[in-house]
């Protein structure tokens, strides 16, 4: 789902601005829309670093979309409403994060 405007994405753009880093799921023609406003600045704008995707970045977003499909399946196991595609909420990552605690601590013995 496109962040934008809720119409169907079709890619995941990433950005930095002041030192965070964003990514936004967008159809194809909000990123032509986003890179032909940031063209410009782009343009007239220093390139920090090579560009390209380090085997450990590469492997980080590989984690990342391993983790986002067991939240997916987690959520909806557990009532929640999540879409395919898309930004996961902070409130079902972090209902992930705290059941999975409960089960890991439910599955310690006390000494």
């Amino acid at each position: 789902m496109d962040d934008l405007d809720g119409s169907e994405a079709s890619t995941t753009v990433e950005f930095a601005l002041d030192g965070r880093r964003y990514t936004i799921d967008l159809s194809d023609e909000n990123a032509k829309d986003l890179r032909e406003a940031l063209a410009p600045f782009v343009e007239a704008g220093r390139r920090l670093g090579g560009g390209r995707k380090s085997p450990a970045t590469a492997t980080n977003g590989a984690a990342a979309r391993r983790r986002a499909g067991e939240i997916r399946k987690w959520a909806g196991e557990n009532g929640f409403k999540v879409a395919e595609r898309g930004r996961i909420s902070a409130d079902v990552v972090q209902a992930y994060e705290a059941g999975n605690v409960s089960k890991a601590a439910k599955g310690r013995t006390a000494s």
